[in-house]
């Protein structure tokens, strides 16, 4: 059928109402032959004992219209009007199909039911209706029309006219789509069935009058597009259309299941996911009516409430329904309620729900094929290819730059988050007024890459480089290796395999292990998040593995760098089983390590405690290192290291310190700041006693007994 323009819809429309009309006016004759009389503003409001009389005298089941047989010239020229109104209506519709037949072929309604619902439809088209109606039912303050007048207006007298209550009960295509609804008047003597008011939905009205409203619902989470493909849509969607379309048209040629299947997408890429649907509609040339299922659902809308609303509103404007926030639909084990998983087969058109989570069909015997799609985080290869799109506009940027395989690299992003990094960057382009280089896509991509880990994690700013890291040759050489692996991996484009990188740093506290994440992560540009694994860890059975699951599902976009302090928090249990505590401390252990295999980027524990980590754990870790305590040429170099160039100073005999006081890299580093704050306020030059009265300090938070002599 070809597109009906709005004129022809006007006209359509009209002629309708015009057979409405002819059935209206012919019982408004019969009325008035009856003696009723339209004049009587007060008419229904009171009842006269002559009236009284003539309501008793009247047949059962018959209205005053109904007692009267029109004159033989009077009904054939009625007939003859509505023989005319249905030619016109018949050549307006010819080759094309008006939205008011689109509604009735979606939801099976035969003319009967059509006249119903036109009958509920004039007065929201035309305000005279609601004075006939009042005179027609009695009435003047009933300006609606109620099953008696519709029963008077289409039915046969007395009972043949309850053949008609078919049309009018629940199970009826008009109220079982609620198209209708009945609304049971005030005061409640007049709450019989038969006095019952209809109202047409709005979003009806609406949809006829030329516009998408979506229904009360759905709270106006419900958007109706014209969609238009576009070359963005297309690589967006990237394999997963051609995946959908293959298993699509198999289940098509498959015996005994339609050719409409339900799609079903999960995974963290939303945007991938819209553009898939867009390519789908496009293809089936059909608009797309978008639901944000999540912001619906509640106390008010249950989920089967708001599934149907939404898929009538799909059937009534002839779209490809996309529901998105379908998890607020599943429960605890992934399972969506018969009730729900019912109203999606029985729609017949195209639907699509999308989500985050995979999940599971059952409960009721179905036709209908469900077809999966996963979108999950975008491949190195799909990154890049999406940068490049996005950064086509700029020209700071080519194609074959370092920075761009960068940024597809080292942050495994979701093609909205590289759009918005995109466009985050241009903004702050335009705020400087310089054209955005590698640097500025970079620390947007950070930016966009772990919005919500810093809620479960401290970030740090990376500080110190090569130089600043005082170990022993073999573990500095160790250290060295991490990021020249990672770099020989392309900084990401293995990681994107879930070939991450563990390790494990062991030794006393302070020998500089949160320095060595810090320097690790400024050799890579990536950012550092600490957690204390102290405050996750939880005493009741399977929290601590929930509380490790947040933090790893929020840190998967970022590819940033994990570090898990306090490590002793679980490693200080032991690893032999003694009772069931052992066990689950043993499950916790293993249930982070696997994390950290599965992590795609960096993940370090540190811990003070290595001996009581078991070697079925250690074999599971890329790295090892040890941080043993600084000998006394390391500690010099560590106080030379560690005191700021641009404090002034006397002459400081650093040698001296190292040989005289036994203290790892965090203790000096106190020990330092100490003194620096002591001098601030006394000389403004940082002298030995200042340094010594540090040391003092230090070693009496450290619970060391310290005498005056030894400060001599």
């Amino acid at each position: 059928m070809k597109p009906v323009n709005c004129n022809t819809e006007w006209r359509y429309l009209q002629a309708e109402f015009a057979r409405i009309d002819i059935i209206i006016q012919r019982e408004v004759r019969r009325w008035v032959l009856a003696g009723q009389d339209p004049n009587d503003d007060y008419r229904g409001l009171y009842v006269t004992q002559l009236e009284a009389q003539q309501l008793l005298d009247r047949p059962f089941g018959v209205s005053w219209g109904q007692l009267i047989e029109l004159p033989a010239e009077e009904e054939t020229a009625f007939q003859q009007a509505l023989a005319v109104t249905k030619q016109q209506i018949e050549t307006l519709a010819q080759g094309q199909t008006p939205r008011l037949l689109q509604l009735a072929n979606a939801f099976e309604l035969d003319r009967m039911a059509l006249d119903i619902l036109l009958l509920c439809l004039a007065p929201a088209f035309d305000t005279r209706y609601e004075r006939i109606y009042g005179y027609l039912q009695d009435n003047v303050t009933r300006r609606r029309p109620s099953v008696r007048l519709l029963l008077d207006l289409l039915g046969e007298p007395g009972m043949a006219q309850f053949t008609l209550s078919p049309y009018l009960s629940q199970a009826a295509p008009l109220f079982k789509h609620e198209l209708l609804e009945l609304i049971v008047e005030a005061p409640p003597a007049n709450a019989h069935w038969i006095n019952q008011t209809l109202n047409v939905d709005e979003t009806v009205t609406a949809w006829l009058r030329g516009e998408y409203q979506p229904h009360a619902a759905l709270k106006g989470q419900a958007s109706l597009v014209q969609v238009e493909v576009s070359e963005t849509d297309q690589l967006l969607a990237g394999g997963a259309l051609q995946r959908i379309q293959e298993t699509t048209n198999r289940a098509a040629y498959t015996p005994s299941v339609g050719e409409e299947v339900l799609l079903v997408f999960y995974g963290v890429d939303a945007t991938a996911q819209a553009a898939a649907a867009h390519c789908l509609a496009a293809e089936a040339k059909q608009p797309l009516l978008l639901v944000q299922l999540d912001r619906v659902i509640g106390e008010s809308c249950p989920p089967r409430q708001a599934v149907k609303m939404a898929l009538r509103d799909a059937r009534l404007t002839g779209a490809m329904a996309l529901l998105n926030g379908w998890d607020a639909c599943l429960d605890e084990d992934r399972r969506v309620a018969p009730d729900v998983l019912t109203v999606l087969c029985d729609h017949p058109g195209s639907v699509i729900v999308a989500g985050q989570k995979q999940w599971q069909a059952g409960g009721i015997a179905r036709q209908r094929t469900i077809v999966t799609q996963a979108f999950d985080l975008p491949s190195y290869e799909q990154r890049l290819a999406l940068w490049r799109h996005y950064l086509t506009p700029w020209q700071g940027l080519q194609s074959g730059d370092s920075a761009l395989t960068d940024l597809a690299g080292q942050f495994a992003l979701t093609t909205g988050q590289i759009r918005d990094a995109v466009t985050a960057a241009r903004d702050q382009a335009i705020h400087t007024g310089r054209t955005p280089g590698g640097e500025n896509f970079l620390a947007a991509a950070r930016a966009y890459s772990n919005p919500r880990l810093s809620t479960l994690a401290r970030k740090i700013e990376p500080r110190y480089g090569w130089d600043d890291l005082i170990l022993p040759g073999d573990q500095w050489m160790m250290l060295h290796e991490l990021p020249q692996v990672l770099e020989s991996w392309g900084v990401g484009k293995k990681l994107a395999a879930s070939a991450g990188i563990s390790a494990l740093f062991a030794g006393p506290p302070g020998t500089g292990k949160t320095m060595a994440a810090e320097v690790i992560a400024h050799a890579l540009g990536l950012a550092l998040y600490k957690i204390d694994l102290s405050t996750i860890v939880s005493k009741y059975i399977g929290e601590t593995e929930k509380n490790l699951e947040h933090i790893f599902a929020e840190a998967t976009s970022s590819n940033a760098i994990l570090f898990f302090d306090e490590a002793d928090a679980l490693f200080g249990k032991r690893s032999e089983v003694k009772d069931a505590h052992d066990r689950f401390a043993n499950i916790e252990i293993s249930y982070l390590l696997q994390r950290m295999e599965n992590y795609d980027g960096v993940a370090i524990l540190a811990t003070n405690l290595r001996a009581n980590l078991d070697d079925a754990f250690t074999r599971r870790l890329h790295f090892i290192v040890a941080f043993p305590f600084p000998q006394r040429a390391e500690r010099r170099r560590i106080w030379e290291t560690l005191f700021p160039p641009g404090v002034p100073r006397a002459e400081l005999d650093f040698d001296k310190l190292a040989q005289r006081f036994e203290l790892a890299g965090g203790n000096i580093r106190n020990a330092i700041m100490g003194a620096a704050y002591l001098a601030a306020s006394n000389g403004q030059v940082v002298t030995m006693a200042h340094l010594l009265h540090g040391v003092k300090r230090e070693l009496q938070k450290m619970g060391r007994m310290v005498g005056d002599g030894e400060f001599g």
